[in-house]
């Protein structure tokens, strides 16, 4: 099947399975910066077991392969009476991984701030929730722009994850084993849904590198 033919007959399904990726990149990547920040501020916190908690958290979800993770959410959690759709369990493991290394980021941006900001926050009375929202939160932010933007192109590919589970409609990726199983496309099939991720990809890291440059902290 040529690139004409191909383009005429899936097209649509191309257009529909585009969309699916961006929605769910949104919704994840939404969910994966609150999470990522809450359990930020756990490995920071003055307690030592909620300290445990965030870091055991980023081992356990950054040291899974997404299909593992996936499957397991898939046929684990009915055993705990949690059934989730497919398209939901696809999310779930997305802000599961993509959670654990925006934390990393979070920290990196953390580590950023110097130590004399936070001691004259202590000197002046604030609390540790006061100064993680007024000190060190905004700036954490503002230093992880950029690997906050790579973040959001690998929560991208993570949703490629829905190929392995039955969506409907299909995301870019499973899109193109249900035109391979109806008719040959080949290599055309994938290089279409490729230049869809690679696109979105670098509008991505156009936007990410003109927010960087407006926020960025000179030091």
């Amino acid at each position: 099947m040529g690139l004409v033919e191909l383009l005429s007959t899936y097209g649509q399904d191309y257009a529909t399975a585009l969309f699916t990726t961006w929605w769910m990149t949104a919704v994840s990547f939404a969910v994966v910066m609150v999470l990522s920040v809450g359990i930020t501020v756990l490995r920071v916190c003055p307690l030592r077991p909620l300290r445990a908690v965030g870091d055991l958290y980023v081992q356990v979800f950054r040291n899974i392969p997404g299909v593992a993770l996936l499957i397991i959410v898939v046929y684990a959690l009915p055993n705990l009476r949690v059934v989730l759709d497919y398209r939901t369990c696809v999310i779930v493991t997305t802000v599961l991984m993509g959670s654990a290394f925006g934390s990393e980021n979070f920290m990196s941006g953390i580590n950023t701030i110097g130590v004399g900001q936070i001691e004259a926050a202590r000197s002046i009375g604030l609390r540790f929730s006061q100064i993680m929202s007024r000190i060190v939160i905004p700036q954490a932010l503002r230093s992880a722009v950029l690997p906050m933007t790579n973040l959001l192109i690998a929560v991208m590919l993570t949703t490629s994850l829905g190929s392995q589970v039955p969506l409907s409609p299909q995301e870019l990726t499973g899109i193109v084993s249900y035109i391979n199983t109806r008719a040959t496309g080949g290599i055309l099939a994938f290089l279409i849904a490729a230049l869809g991720y690679v696109g979105t990809a670098a509008v991505i890291g156009l936007v990410g590198n003109r927010i960087d440059r407006k926020v960025r902290i000179l030091r």
